[in-house]
Protein backbone atom coordinates (compact mmCIF):
# COMPACT_ATOMS: atom_id res chain seq x y z
CA UNK A 1 0.00 0.00 0.00
CA UNK A 2 2.62 2.34 0.96
CA UNK A 3 4.31 1.68 -2.65
CA UNK A 4 0.81 2.76 -4.22
CA UNK A 5 1.18 5.68 -2.31
CA UNK A 6 4.80 6.52 -3.32
CA UNK A 7 3.81 5.35 -7.08
CA UNK A 8 0.92 7.75 -7.50
CA UNK A 9 2.62 10.52 -5.92
CA UNK A 10 5.52 10.22 -8.26
CA UNK A 11 3.29 9.84 -11.32
CA UNK A 12 0.48 12.52 -10.43
CA UNK A 13 2.67 15.36 -11.76
CA UNK A 14 4.01 14.28 -14.88
CA UNK A 15 0.07 14.29 -15.98
CA UNK A 16 -0.41 18.26 -15.28
CA UNK A 17 1.30 19.29 -18.02
CA UNK A 18 -0.54 17.42 -20.47
CA UNK A 19 -3.94 18.18 -18.93
CA UNK A 20 -2.85 22.51 -18.94
CA UNK A 21 -1.82 21.85 -22.70
CA UNK A 22 -5.35 20.00 -23.52
CA UNK A 23 -7.21 23.73 -21.85
CA UNK A 24 -5.07 26.18 -23.47
CA UNK A 25 -6.47 24.03 -26.96
CA UNK A 26 -9.61 25.93 -25.81
CA UNK A 27 -8.33 29.29 -25.65
CA UNK A 28 -8.53 31.80 -28.59
CA UNK A 29 -7.70 35.03 -29.99
CA UNK A 30 -9.20 38.05 -31.18
CA UNK A 31 -8.52 41.54 -31.76
CA UNK A 32 -10.69 44.03 -29.51
CA UNK A 33 -10.67 47.97 -30.00
CA UNK A 34 -11.14 48.42 -25.96
CA UNK A 35 -11.41 52.33 -26.93
CA UNK A 36 -10.43 55.30 -28.70
CA UNK A 37 -6.67 54.12 -30.38
CA UNK A 38 -6.64 51.78 -28.26
CA UNK A 39 -6.12 47.68 -29.47
CA UNK A 40 -4.90 45.15 -28.14
CA UNK A 41 -5.10 41.02 -28.83
CA UNK A 42 -7.40 39.19 -26.35
CA UNK A 43 -8.37 35.68 -25.56
CA UNK A 44 -11.91 34.07 -25.41
CA UNK A 45 -13.57 31.05 -25.29
CA UNK A 46 -14.81 29.69 -28.86
CA UNK A 47 -18.27 28.02 -28.48
CA UNK A 48 -18.87 25.10 -30.74
CA UNK A 49 -22.13 24.94 -30.07
CA UNK A 50 -23.60 28.18 -31.15
CA UNK A 51 -23.29 26.87 -34.93
CA UNK A 52 -26.31 27.95 -36.47
CA UNK A 53 -28.15 25.66 -39.73
CA UNK A 54 -26.51 28.01 -42.12
CA UNK A 55 -22.74 28.69 -40.54
CA UNK A 56 -19.39 27.56 -40.63
CA UNK A 57 -16.96 26.64 -38.04
CA UNK A 58 -13.46 27.88 -39.78
CA UNK A 59 -10.43 27.95 -38.40
CA UNK A 60 -8.51 30.83 -39.29
CA UNK A 61 -5.86 31.13 -41.51
CA UNK A 62 -5.17 34.70 -42.61
CA UNK A 63 -7.15 38.01 -42.45
CA UNK A 64 -7.31 41.45 -44.02
CA UNK A 65 -7.73 44.94 -42.38
CA UNK A 66 -9.97 47.35 -44.12
CA UNK A 67 -8.18 50.57 -43.40
CA UNK A 68 -11.04 52.94 -43.83
CA UNK A 69 -13.96 51.18 -42.19
CA UNK A 70 -11.40 49.81 -38.94
CA UNK A 71 -9.40 52.57 -38.53
CA UNK A 72 -12.79 54.83 -38.28
CA UNK A 73 -13.85 52.35 -35.57
CA UNK A 74 -10.55 52.83 -33.69
CA UNK A 75 -9.75 56.58 -33.94
CA UNK A 76 -13.48 57.37 -33.21
CA UNK A 77 -14.13 58.97 -36.68
CA UNK A 78 -17.54 56.47 -36.72
CA UNK A 79 -19.25 56.61 -33.23
CA UNK A 80 -19.15 53.32 -31.77
CA UNK A 81 -19.39 51.89 -28.57
CA UNK A 82 -16.32 50.10 -27.11
CA UNK A 83 -15.68 47.16 -27.12
CA UNK A 84 -15.42 46.77 -31.10
CA UNK A 85 -14.13 43.61 -32.32
CA UNK A 86 -13.49 44.40 -35.48
CA UNK A 87 -13.02 42.76 -38.80
CA UNK A 88 -13.94 42.52 -42.67
CA UNK A 89 -12.42 39.16 -44.21
CA UNK A 90 -10.40 36.29 -43.67
CA UNK A 91 -9.18 32.74 -45.37
CA UNK A 92 -9.52 29.50 -43.55
CA UNK A 93 -10.32 25.70 -43.05
CA UNK A 94 -13.68 24.44 -42.21
CA UNK A 95 -14.20 22.22 -39.19
CA UNK A 96 -17.79 21.96 -38.80
CA UNK A 97 -20.96 22.92 -40.85
CA UNK A 98 -25.19 23.51 -40.22
CA UNK A 99 -27.47 21.54 -41.71
CA UNK A 100 -28.79 24.23 -43.96
CA UNK A 101 -24.75 24.76 -45.67
CA UNK A 102 -24.63 23.20 -49.34
CA UNK A 103 -21.49 22.91 -51.20
CA UNK A 104 -19.58 23.59 -48.23
CA UNK A 105 -17.96 20.56 -46.08
CA UNK A 106 -15.22 20.55 -43.39
CA UNK A 107 -11.65 20.35 -44.61
CA UNK A 108 -12.46 22.93 -46.92
CA UNK A 109 -10.42 26.11 -47.26
CA UNK A 110 -12.99 29.32 -47.72
CA UNK A 111 -13.15 33.03 -48.02
CA UNK A 112 -15.36 34.16 -45.38
CA UNK A 113 -16.77 37.99 -44.22
CA UNK A 114 -15.29 37.49 -40.26
CA UNK A 115 -13.75 39.41 -37.54
CA UNK A 116 -10.13 39.22 -36.77
CA UNK A 117 -9.65 35.92 -34.27
CA UNK A 118 -8.27 32.31 -34.18
CA UNK A 119 -11.40 30.72 -35.01
CA UNK A 120 -15.18 31.96 -36.34
CA UNK A 121 -18.79 31.26 -37.02
CA UNK A 122 -19.39 32.77 -40.60
CA UNK A 123 -22.83 32.40 -42.46
CA UNK A 124 -22.90 35.78 -43.93
CA UNK A 125 -20.88 34.58 -46.96
CA UNK A 126 -18.26 31.62 -47.35
CA UNK A 127 -17.13 30.96 -50.84
CA UNK A 128 -14.11 28.11 -51.58
CA UNK A 129 -10.99 29.37 -52.90
CA UNK A 130 -9.58 28.00 -55.64
CA UNK A 131 -7.12 25.50 -56.31
CA UNK A 132 -3.63 27.42 -56.92
CA UNK A 133 -4.58 30.41 -55.09
CA UNK A 134 -1.73 31.43 -52.15
CA UNK A 135 -4.49 31.83 -48.78
CA UNK A 136 -2.87 34.23 -47.98
CA UNK A 137 -3.72 36.21 -50.74
CA UNK A 138 -7.55 35.23 -50.63
CA UNK A 139 -8.61 37.51 -48.16
CA UNK A 140 -7.87 40.50 -50.66
CA UNK A 141 -11.03 38.98 -52.91
CA UNK A 142 -12.85 40.85 -49.50
CA UNK A 143 -11.31 44.28 -50.70
CA UNK A 144 -11.88 43.62 -54.33
CA UNK A 145 -15.47 42.85 -53.15
CA UNK A 146 -16.00 46.21 -52.33
CA UNK A 147 -14.51 47.74 -55.18
CA UNK A 148 -16.29 45.83 -58.15
CA UNK A 149 -19.89 46.95 -56.86
CA UNK A 150 -18.47 50.46 -58.69
CA UNK A 151 -18.30 48.78 -61.72
CA UNK A 152 -21.64 46.88 -61.45
CA UNK A 153 -23.51 50.15 -60.44
CA UNK A 154 -21.80 52.47 -63.05
CA UNK A 155 -22.92 52.14 -67.08
CA UNK A 156 -19.02 51.78 -67.53
CA UNK A 157 -18.59 50.05 -70.86
CA UNK A 158 -15.51 49.10 -73.19
CA UNK A 159 -13.55 51.88 -74.14
CA UNK A 160 -15.22 54.33 -71.52
CA UNK A 161 -12.67 56.36 -69.93
CA UNK A 162 -12.70 55.63 -65.64
CA UNK A 163 -10.85 57.67 -63.96
CA UNK A 164 -10.14 56.24 -60.11
CA UNK A 165 -9.20 58.79 -57.25
CA UNK A 166 -7.19 57.23 -54.42
CA UNK A 167 -5.51 53.88 -55.37
CA UNK A 168 -5.65 52.55 -51.73
CA UNK A 169 -6.13 48.92 -51.45
CA UNK A 170 -9.75 49.25 -52.58
CA UNK A 171 -9.13 51.71 -55.06
CA UNK A 172 -6.18 49.77 -56.87
CA UNK A 173 -8.32 46.90 -56.99
CA UNK A 174 -11.17 48.80 -58.34
CA UNK A 175 -9.03 49.92 -61.35
CA UNK A 176 -7.90 46.58 -62.29
CA UNK A 177 -11.40 45.89 -61.71
CA UNK A 178 -12.52 48.20 -64.91
CA UNK A 179 -9.56 47.90 -66.70
CA UNK A 180 -10.27 43.77 -66.56
CA UNK A 181 -13.49 45.33 -68.11
CA UNK A 182 -11.87 46.79 -71.04
CA UNK A 183 -12.21 50.11 -69.68
CA UNK A 184 -9.03 52.46 -70.40
CA UNK A 185 -8.56 53.56 -66.86
CA UNK A 186 -6.46 56.73 -64.80
CA UNK A 187 -5.61 56.07 -61.79
CA UNK A 188 -4.64 58.86 -59.78
CA UNK A 189 -3.09 59.36 -56.03
CA UNK A 190 -1.02 62.06 -53.91
CA UNK A 191 1.58 58.86 -53.21
CA UNK A 192 4.23 58.51 -56.25
CA UNK A 193 4.39 54.77 -54.44
CA UNK A 194 0.99 53.73 -55.27
CA UNK A 195 0.89 55.40 -58.48
CA UNK A 196 3.81 53.15 -59.51
CA UNK A 197 2.35 50.02 -58.09
CA UNK A 198 -1.12 50.75 -59.98
CA UNK A 199 0.96 51.04 -63.18
CA UNK A 200 2.86 47.80 -62.41
CA UNK A 201 -0.82 45.90 -61.63
CA UNK A 202 -1.70 47.15 -65.51
CA UNK A 203 -3.65 50.43 -65.03
CA UNK A 204 -2.57 52.48 -68.41
CA UNK A 205 -2.55 55.86 -67.53
CA UNK A 206 -1.48 57.10 -63.47
CA UNK A 207 -1.46 60.70 -62.31
CA UNK A 208 0.95 61.76 -58.89
CA UNK A 209 -1.56 64.07 -58.15
CA UNK A 210 1.21 66.29 -56.10
CA UNK A 211 1.97 69.65 -58.01
CA UNK A 212 -0.03 69.02 -61.20
CA UNK A 213 -3.28 69.73 -62.73
CA UNK A 214 -5.17 66.80 -62.54
CA UNK A 215 -8.22 68.03 -64.85
CA UNK A 216 -6.16 69.24 -67.57
CA UNK A 217 -3.68 66.10 -67.45
CA UNK A 218 -6.97 64.43 -67.84
CA UNK A 219 -8.32 66.22 -70.97
CA UNK A 220 -4.18 65.40 -72.18
CA UNK A 221 -5.66 61.78 -72.06
CA UNK A 222 -8.95 62.01 -73.39
CA UNK A 223 -8.66 64.72 -75.66
CA UNK A 224 -10.37 66.94 -73.93
CA UNK A 225 -13.44 64.75 -73.69
CA UNK A 226 -12.98 63.96 -70.06
CA UNK A 227 -14.42 60.58 -68.52
CA UNK A 228 -17.46 58.74 -69.12
CA UNK A 229 -17.14 57.32 -65.04
CA UNK A 230 -14.92 58.86 -62.31
CA UNK A 231 -14.97 56.47 -58.80
CA UNK A 232 -14.17 58.42 -55.95
CA UNK A 233 -12.34 55.43 -53.63
CA UNK A 234 -10.97 57.47 -50.82
CA UNK A 235 -13.97 58.46 -48.87
CA UNK A 236 -13.35 62.44 -48.88
CA UNK A 237 -16.05 64.92 -49.59
CA UNK A 238 -13.45 67.57 -51.13
CA UNK A 239 -12.78 64.64 -53.47
CA UNK A 240 -15.84 64.00 -54.60
CA UNK A 241 -16.49 67.82 -55.32
CA UNK A 242 -13.52 67.63 -57.63
CA UNK A 243 -14.59 64.53 -59.23
CA UNK A 244 -17.48 66.24 -60.92
CA UNK A 245 -15.10 68.12 -62.53
CA UNK A 246 -13.24 64.94 -64.27
CA UNK A 247 -16.25 63.87 -65.78
CA UNK A 248 -17.62 64.10 -69.37
CA UNK A 249 -20.96 65.69 -70.16
CA UNK A 250 -23.76 63.45 -69.05
CA UNK A 251 -20.68 61.43 -67.29
CA UNK A 252 -21.41 59.65 -63.83
CA UNK A 253 -19.41 60.02 -60.48
CA UNK A 254 -19.54 57.00 -58.52
CA UNK A 255 -19.08 57.33 -54.78
CA UNK A 256 -17.08 54.15 -53.65
CA UNK A 257 -15.27 55.63 -50.49
CA UNK A 258 -17.65 56.18 -47.60
CA UNK A 259 -17.58 59.75 -46.21
CA UNK A 260 -17.19 60.27 -42.96
CA UNK A 261 -15.35 63.83 -42.17
CA UNK A 262 -17.22 67.01 -41.95
CA UNK A 263 -16.63 69.13 -44.81
CA UNK A 264 -18.32 72.84 -45.21
CA UNK A 265 -18.35 74.35 -48.98
CA UNK A 266 -20.98 75.83 -50.80
CA UNK A 267 -22.46 73.07 -52.63
CA UNK A 268 -24.10 75.21 -55.49
CA UNK A 269 -21.60 74.71 -57.95
CA UNK A 270 -21.69 70.86 -57.12
CA UNK A 271 -26.09 71.08 -57.86
CA UNK A 272 -25.23 72.67 -61.04
CA UNK A 273 -23.07 70.06 -62.15
CA UNK A 274 -26.12 67.78 -61.16
CA UNK A 275 -28.70 69.27 -62.73
CA UNK A 276 -27.60 71.63 -65.47
CA UNK A 277 -27.31 70.39 -69.38
CA UNK A 278 -24.25 73.22 -69.72
CA UNK A 279 -22.58 72.62 -66.39
CA UNK A 280 -22.22 68.74 -67.20
CA UNK A 281 -25.77 67.07 -66.16
CA UNK A 282 -23.29 64.64 -64.10
CA UNK A 283 -25.26 61.66 -62.53
CA UNK A 284 -23.77 60.35 -58.71
CA UNK A 285 -24.58 57.12 -57.59
CA UNK A 286 -23.23 55.34 -54.54
CA UNK A 287 -21.82 52.28 -54.66
CA UNK A 288 -21.58 50.96 -51.05
CA UNK A 289 -20.86 47.37 -51.28
CA UNK A 290 -24.13 46.25 -49.61
CA UNK A 291 -26.94 47.16 -51.88
CA UNK A 292 -26.45 44.16 -53.50
CA UNK A 293 -27.87 40.67 -52.47
CA UNK A 294 -25.22 39.06 -50.22
CA UNK A 295 -25.61 35.22 -51.67
CA UNK A 296 -26.66 34.10 -55.23
CA UNK A 297 -30.19 33.65 -56.37
CA UNK A 298 -30.96 30.69 -58.28
CA UNK A 299 -34.14 31.56 -59.76
CA UNK A 300 -32.33 34.53 -62.13
CA UNK A 301 -34.85 37.10 -61.03
CA UNK A 302 -31.23 39.17 -59.64
CA UNK A 303 -27.99 38.82 -61.38
CA UNK A 304 -25.63 40.15 -58.87
CA UNK A 305 -24.65 39.41 -55.68
CA UNK A 306 -21.89 39.51 -52.87
CA UNK A 307 -21.82 36.29 -53.67
CA UNK A 308 -21.32 36.06 -57.04
CA UNK A 309 -18.70 39.17 -57.01
CA UNK A 310 -16.37 37.10 -54.75
CA UNK A 311 -16.29 34.27 -56.41
CA UNK A 312 -15.46 35.52 -59.97
CA UNK A 313 -12.83 37.53 -58.39
CA UNK A 314 -11.25 34.89 -56.57
CA UNK A 315 -10.84 33.12 -60.05
CA UNK A 316 -9.37 36.04 -61.64
CA UNK A 317 -6.91 35.99 -58.75
CA UNK A 318 -6.42 32.20 -59.24
CA UNK A 319 -5.28 33.12 -62.63
CA UNK A 320 -3.53 36.03 -62.05
CA UNK A 321 -5.94 38.37 -63.80
CA UNK A 322 -6.30 40.28 -60.69
CA UNK A 323 -3.19 41.27 -59.18
CA UNK A 324 -3.27 41.08 -55.72
CA UNK A 325 0.44 40.15 -54.39
CA UNK A 326 2.38 43.00 -54.64
CA UNK A 327 -0.62 45.21 -52.37
CA UNK A 328 -0.41 42.78 -49.43
CA UNK A 329 2.60 45.03 -48.27
CA UNK A 330 2.24 43.73 -44.33
CA UNK A 331 1.90 40.15 -42.85
CA UNK A 332 2.04 40.27 -38.80
CA UNK A 333 1.46 38.15 -36.17
CA UNK A 334 -2.10 39.38 -34.57
CA UNK A 335 -0.37 39.68 -31.69
CA UNK A 336 1.39 42.98 -33.95
CA UNK A 337 -1.97 44.41 -34.11
CA UNK A 338 -1.21 47.71 -31.99
CA UNK A 339 1.62 48.01 -34.72
CA UNK A 340 -0.06 47.32 -37.67
CA UNK A 341 -3.09 50.21 -37.20
CA UNK A 342 -0.59 52.44 -36.40
CA UNK A 343 1.11 52.02 -39.14
CA UNK A 344 -2.20 51.93 -41.29
CA UNK A 345 -3.19 55.53 -39.40
CA UNK A 346 0.40 57.10 -39.45
CA UNK A 347 2.71 55.62 -42.47
CA UNK A 348 -0.02 55.70 -45.36
CA UNK A 349 2.45 55.08 -48.05
CA UNK A 350 4.18 52.07 -46.56
CA UNK A 351 1.30 50.30 -45.49
CA UNK A 352 -1.11 49.65 -47.85
CA UNK A 353 -2.50 45.82 -47.77
CA UNK A 354 -2.30 44.30 -43.84
CA UNK A 355 -2.97 40.44 -43.15
CA UNK A 356 -2.93 38.86 -39.94
CA UNK A 357 -1.47 35.64 -39.83
CA UNK A 358 -3.71 33.48 -37.66
CA UNK A 359 -1.15 30.33 -38.28
CA UNK A 360 0.74 31.56 -34.98
CA UNK A 361 -2.20 31.78 -32.89
CA UNK A 362 -5.35 30.14 -31.32
CA UNK A 363 -6.57 26.98 -30.45
CA UNK A 364 -5.87 24.64 -33.50
CA UNK A 365 -2.17 26.31 -33.54
CA UNK A 366 -1.96 25.55 -29.95
CA UNK A 367 -3.41 21.90 -30.33
CA UNK A 368 -0.42 21.53 -33.39
CA UNK A 369 2.21 22.17 -30.97
CA UNK A 370 0.95 19.75 -28.06
CA UNK A 371 0.41 17.07 -30.62
CA UNK A 372 4.58 17.74 -31.37
CA UNK A 373 5.50 18.16 -27.73
CA UNK A 374 5.54 14.80 -26.23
Amino acid sequence: QVADVLYAAHTRPASFPRHRREVQVMRDRRVVFTDTDNVSLEEFDFDPDGLAPDQCAIESLYSIVSAGTELASLTGLEARQYPVYPGYGGCGRVTAVGDAVRGIVPGDTVVSYTPHASRVLSGTLVAKVPTGLDPQLAPAARMAAVGMTALRISNGEPGDRVAVIGLGLVGNLCAQIFTLAGCEVIGIDLSARRTTLAKKCGVRHVIHASGVDVRETIADITGGNMCEVVVEAIGSPAATEQAAGLAGKAGEVILLGSPRAAHHADITPLLRSIHMWGDGCITFKGAHEWRYPTRHNPSGHVKHSIERNVEILLRWMADGRLQTRDLVTHIVRPDECATAYAGLRDHKDDYLGVVFDWRSAGSWADDSRAQHSG
